[in-house]
């Protein structure tokens, strides 16, 4: 008798075991999808191993067989397991993020997967010499050294894997190396038009490039030998949903199975590959600008004059001269604020209550273009109200500033000047022919603008935020921005003399990491520790709350050395999408010792009308 271990795209660990009926001895294999009653459900299954004996006494029979040739290969199996062990999620869930939609619903491949060597354990791992290199690349113009590692990946008969922040860039990026190279590039991202059918030509191609969007990480590519991530400080590479994997630290866990090589690639430098090229574990390569580089100057806003705090003007008289010299000039200007809209907080002037989403509890941003307050997180939209709907008596003030309201001031202290608002998320070509551009930090993603000044306004808004990522991402930011200008930048901060600033200043990017990575292990923060964060939510705010504190106290009576419980608090934001959101933050040294005891606790709990999911490393 032969039984075959299968494992389901459910938040429920496995594997379980099934029969195999004798007419289907011969044609199940690992990696194959089977029909199975699981809790009186037709549910897909996927088979990752098989037994000629069961502990289980009364066993189901498997419905169906779905592939005849697997459609995950031995190393992808391996993959998807390190990924579940990694991010705390089921095996079966780590598959289904690895596989089109088609194929989870059941749908029947048509193509095959190329016959591959049996997988030599040995090159899984780290310190085997046969590993492929990690690399840190650093700089604007990263696309030459993409093209020259593409064709020497080609010429060793290995596939390409380039991964990019958002659909438009990858398909761009594609459009460029195939008309560099000559050469097939083919397209991966969820949802796509025909996604299964692109994953076939993938999997039946002996060797080739694919750029896609975080997904693509898991193209099943034959002889992967390189992995780019572009702007892989970008959080979109992030999942957002179970698994909440990071395409970076699968990219690690594929090169340590495949023997690729890793290209980590930015417009700055990273943290953690900072910390890493310390320990020796990866190299650093340094692109050159070829533009001579932008001399910055920092406004401290806590030592204007009288005047000018007394004015309470967006600009400070420095900024604002600078605009107007570079007007004269007719040179090109940049203003950044990273926050959209008119006014980012509209309350009653009577009771101080604020308007708010009432599916998210988030402060409604007032948007004048539309003369509307949105919500944006979710598509919650109202007009306008005349008098407060708490008091009913109190006109609505309005404060705070968004890339609307400095669009308006600009307007009216340079009305010959003709200024645009680049819109996050909008297809835009008329705005380089604006003298003066406003746009969020998302500009950043663009490789195409050229500015001759660049000012920043509410930098500070960043720094403030409860993260404690907040400074690494700031610095992020302001780099990405000075590639855009070998002119000036301006940044205006109540905090100048933070060592953000003295590395921006002097060019060196050192004197803010070193720094920074001195703070972090003060903290016992990333990169010396892991963070996870164990998230509930419900549509029941009581319940989402007294199941936390439970779990929580759970955790610490356990006395385990794995987890350290560092705080229990709602959400941020605490209401979103008409649920209630509560979270555990625990640190740990290792993060596979944590991840199982979590999934051993939680597998004992039940929480009715509760999610209980785990972020492993939050970004």
């Amino acid at each position: 008798m032969l039984y075959v271990k299968v494992v389901l795209g459910l938040p429920i660990d496995g594997p379980f075991d099934y029969l195999v009926p004798a007419d289907l001895e011969a044609k199940v294999k690992p990696g194959a999808r089977v029909w199975v009653n699981f809790r009186n459900k037709k549910e897909v299954a996927y088979v990752v191993g098989l037994s000629a004996a069961s502990k289980i006494k009364k066993i189901k029979e498997i419905s169906a067989l779905i592939d005849t040739v697997p459609i995950l290969d031995e190393r992808m199996l391996l993959l998807t397991k390190r990924v579940a062990e990694y991010y705390c999620c089921s095996w079966g869930e780590a598959i289904e993020s690895a596989i089109p939609e088609e194929l989870r619903k059941g749908r029947i491949s048509k193509g095959t997967l190329l016959d591959k060597p049996s997988l030599d354990v040995k090159r899984c791992s780290r310190l085997d010499q046969d590993a492929g290199k990690i690399i840190f690349l650093s700089g604007f113009d990263r696309m030459p050294v993409y093209l020259r590692e593409i064709k020497e990946a080609l010429a060793a008969k290995r596939s390409a894997i380039l991964l990019f922040s958002d659909i438009k860039a990858a398909q761009m990026a594609g459009g460029l190396i195939a008309k560099s190279l000559g050469i097939e590039v083919h397209l991966s991202f969820r949802k796509q038009p025909k996604e299964l059918d692109s994953w076939e030509r993938i999997s039946q191609s002996p060797y080739c490039v694919v750029a896609g969007t975080r997904s693509a990480i898991f193209s099943p590519v034959n002889n992967p030998g390189l992995i780019i991530i572009d702007q892989q400080e970008d959080q979109v590479y992030k999942q957002e949903q179970v698994p909440h994997y990071h395409a970076a630290g699968v990219s690690l866990m594929r090169s340590e199975i495949e023997g690729a090589k890793v290209i980590l690639a930015s417009h700055g430098v990273s943290l953690e590959g900072f910390y890493l090229e310390q320990k020796n574990k990866l190299e650093y390569e340094y692109i050159t600008p070829k533009r001579p580089l932008p001399e910055i100057k920092v406004i401290d806003l806590r030592r204007l004059s009288y005047a000018e705090r007394k004015s309470k003007s967006l600009f400070s008289k420095y900024l604002a001269d600078a605009i107007y010299a570079a007007l004269g000039r007719k040179e090109k200007v940049l203003i950044v604020i990273n926050r959209r809209g008119f006014a980012t907080s509209a309350a009653c002037h009577n009771c101080g209550a604020t308007l708010k989403c009432p599916a998210c509890d988030i402060n409604l941003v007032y948007h004048f273009e539309e003369d509307k307050l949105k919500c944006h997180h979710c598509s919650f939209k109202m007009e306008l109200p005349n008098i407060c709907p708490s008091c009913s008596a109190g006109y609505i003030k309005y404060s705070g500033i968004g890339t609307e309201k400095v669009e308006s001031e600009l307007a009216r202290i340079f009305p010959q000047a003709a200024i645009r608002i680049l819109e996050e998320g909008k297809e835009q070509t008329a705005f380089p022919e604006a003298d003066i551009l406003v746009s969020t930090g998302s500009l950043i993603k663009r490789g195409d603008l050229s500015f001759d000044l660049i000012g920043v306004m509410a930098i500070d808004n960043l720094f403030n935020r409860v993260d404690f990522r907040a400074s690494e991402k700031t610095f992020s930011l302001l780099t990405g921005l000075a590639d855009f200008t070998s002119g000036r930048m301006i940044i205006q901060s109540a905090n100048a003399g933070h060592y953000c600033f003295q590395a921006l200043i002097k060019h060196d990017p050192r004197i803010f990491l070193t720094e920074e990575l001195k703070q972090r292990k003060q903290l016992d923060l990333p990169p010396y520790k892991h963070m996870l964060l164990v998230k509930l939510r419900g549509r029941n705010a009581e319940k989402v709350k007294e199941a936390a504190l439970g779990l929580s106290e759970r955790l610490i009576k356990l006395k385990n050395p794995a987890i350290k419980i560092i705080s229990v608090n709602p959400g941020q934001p605490a209401k979103l999408r008409d649920n209630f959101y509560y979270q555990i933050l625990i640190r740990a040294s290792r993060v596979q010792a944590a991840c199982r005891l979590l999934k051993l606790h939680l597998k004992e709990t039940n929480y009715s009308g509760i999610i209980v999911t785990v972020d492993v490393d939050p970004v």
